[in-house]
């Protein structure tokens, strides 16, 4: 796999199933008046993009630069999205059970000195939302809240890792480590850890990803027998139980945030698809090989209903047409989720797809990430999108970025506020 990381899964899982040709410009929807192409909302609108630090997928580009090239990085990333006319950036900076700020609580990352638990001798998360806020950006803090490392050897971990010193709270999976969603103690530890850059730092909003369980790998079992037997009782199954344990995390951060500070959002973004209509009528007319509720355990859609979240950023990295998972069902299926909530609706976009080798016919023609915001724009619900990742905002492959920017920003636009 050429990336690893929140959104590996995605081409494999439904883009294994078929592949098809794009779609044209949408025909308009039934029961929509069509809003016109690049008519945006009003001066509010969300146009984000993630910065992944896992992996040094976006930045740093290397493990081990100096604190100079590092910042010199970071202020470039922000210039492209000032650039670009976007005004949120989605920042990733507890990637794997570390920091890239002070922490009481976790290492610091490998991902910036090379070593786990080095201080690299700067703030990023501090040197981040200063950045951000002088080029009148907004900066959402992104934490993973239970993957420990993308490898699965605790013995890489530096010796003071809270995962060495409980090991009881570590699953090995698929040649990675997790902490165990099933036990309190490793609820309540994230959480704290996440709390303490909310508690400490001028954020913007706090952000999770799609990892809740893992995705599922093939001939291996999450092992949470132990946790299942303590603590499941009172739920039908265990696929119940660790949804239980999901939406506690969810609800219990969403109560840590405001007591906190109350004013700052708390989004997810969750895959694209909750569950497939096939298995539940309430699903989207889908055909993925992941479903969230049913691989990762998170009901996202109850998350949206219940208002336990303040914004959703479904990853709709499909092109038009393609059958398992259409982004021309998708974006409405999430539309009607949303609708009447009071939780905001952003599409997360596959910018990292454009021109990439092996994706469909349809990633290698320029004009279709425009046609998605042609297309969203038609849905009163969805309030902006947010573009998969930094780098390709930066590279702006086959000049996609820039239509979009043509088509659809024709000038800065504030994030929305609540």
């Amino acid at each position: 796999m050429a990336r690893i990381g929140r959104r590996g899964f995605v081409a494999t899982a439904a883009g294994a199933l078929a592949a098809v040709t794009a779609a044209g410009d949408a025909a308009a929807v039934p029961g929509k008046a069509p809003r016109g192409a690049g008519r945006r909302r009003a001066a509010r609108e969300f146009r984000g993009m993630w910065v992944a630090s896992v992996e040094n997928r976006d930045w740093p580009t290397q493990r081990g630069l100096s604190a100079a090239r590092q910042r010199a990085e970071l202020r470039g990333l922000l210039d492209s999205a000032v650039e670009r006319r976007l005004n949120t950036v989605i920042f990733q900076v507890r990637p794997a059970a570390d920091a890239l700020w002070p922490s009481p609580h976790e290492p610091w990352s490998e991902y910036l000195t090379g070593t786990q638990g080095r201080d690299p001798g700067w703030d990023p998360l501090g040197t981040a939302v200063r950045e951000a806020h002088a080029r009148g950006l907004e900066l959402h803090a992104w934490f993973n809240p239970y993957r420990v490392a993308v490898h699965g050897d605790p013995t890489r971990l530096v010796s003071s890792h809270p995962a060495r010193r409980h090991p009881e709270w570590v699953v090995p999976y698929g040649g990675k480590l997790y902490y165990n969603p099933g036990l309190p103690e490793v609820r309540a530890f994230v959480q704290d850890a996440m709390a303490d850059a909310v508690r400490r730092y001028d954020i913007d909003g706090v952000h999770f990803d799609d990892y809740f369980y893992p995705y599922p790998v093939a001939g291996q079992v999450f092992d949470d027998d132990d946790a299942w037997a303590r603590h499941g009782s009172g739920h039908s199954d265990r696929a119940a139980w660790r949804r239980s344990n999901i939406d506690l995390l969810v609800r219990e951060m969403r109560t840590r945030i405001g007591a906190l500070k109350k004013d700052i959002p708390f989004g997810i973004s969750p895959f694209g698809v909750w569950r497939n209509a096939s298995t539940d009528p309430l699903g989207s007319d889908t055909q993925a090989g992941v479903q969230t509720y049913d691989d990762l355990h998170a009901d996202v859609r109850r998350w949206v209903r219940e208002g336990w979240i303040d914004y959703v950023v479904p990853q709709v990295y499909w092109n038009m047409g393609f059958a398992p998972a259409d982004y021309e069902k998708l974006v409405p299926w999430w539309a009607s989720v949303a609708a009447g909530t009071g939780v905001d609706l952003y599409i997360g976009e596959a910018l990292y797809k454009v021109g990439a080798e092996g994706q469909p016919a349809a990633w290698h023609d320029p004009a279709e990430l425009s046609r998605h915001l042609t297309f969203a724009d038609r849905y009163e619900e969805v309030g902006g999108h947010c573009f998969f990742s930094a780098r390709e905002v930066t590279a702006d492959p086959l000049g996609a970025m820039t239509r979009v920017v043509a088509d659809h920003y024709p000038a800065r636009a504030r994030a929305p506020r609540r």
